[in-house]
């Protein structure tokens, strides 16, 4: 079953529509210059009113470690996703901090970017850019057989396509649910049923 991540989430009304198609994962924002950032205190207002079968993902780049501790520490973040220029001596610290699952994100614009990705954390998630709304070149791709989350460009016209072209292990999506900026709850029922479209035609 391919995972579903809904990235950007930052309303009450944001969180019904997901307690009730339940993805696997969505994402909480905590860079500051993004226009999907959200404070700790909204964070956990979130996520205290977020069916706990969905996990939720805070989003960093470049953030102080003990930010992202204090956050692990009071179950406001089931997992991390570094999206930033974090290095290996940081990460391995991060390791010392926090003993939940880590996603790096990787911006894919060239065959020397796949080259290198390394797998020394949990997941890794490849992407156009950070929330651009661009995909990348599938050619890319081509010899690549590690398990990803794939995000770039996905939306409720091209996730079924990209799904059986590809085979990603999960699927992040957040400007291609939106309208005008803002989650769309119509848009997100959409996108998880064709998900799950593509799994059931699979099995």
């Amino acid at each position: 079953m391919t995972k579903i991540k809904l990235c950007g989430i930052k309303s009450e009304d944001d969180i019904k529509v997901i307690n009730e198609v339940l993805p696997d994962y969505i994402g909480f924002v905590f860079a500051g210059k993004s226009k999907r950032y959200i404070s700790f205190d909204t964070a956990n207002t979130l996520k205290s009113k977020l069916d706990n079968r969905v996990k939720a993902v805070g989003v960093f780049v470049n953030e102080d470690i003990e930010n992202i501790a204090y956050l692990v520490k009071n179950k406001i973040i089931d997992i991390v996703q570094l999206h930033g220029n974090e290095d290996e001596s940081y990460i391995n610290t991060l390791k010392t901090k926090i003993n939940v699952p880590i996603i790096y994100a990787y911006q894919i614009k060239s065959k020397a970017d796949i080259k290198s990705v390394k797998i020394d954390t949990d997941f890794i998630l490849l992407d156009a850019g950070a929330g651009c709304g661009e995909t990348f070149d599938e050619a890319l791709l081509e010899g690549f057989d590690n398990e990803y989350f794939l995000a770039g460009g996905l939306s409720i016209d091209n996730i079924k396509k990209k799904i059986m072209k590809l085979h990603p292990f999960g699927v992040d999506v957040s400007s291609g649910i939106e309208t005008e900026g803002k989650k769309d709850a119509a848009k997100i029922r959409k996108f998880v049923s064709l998900v799950r479209e593509v799994d059931n035609d699979r099995e």
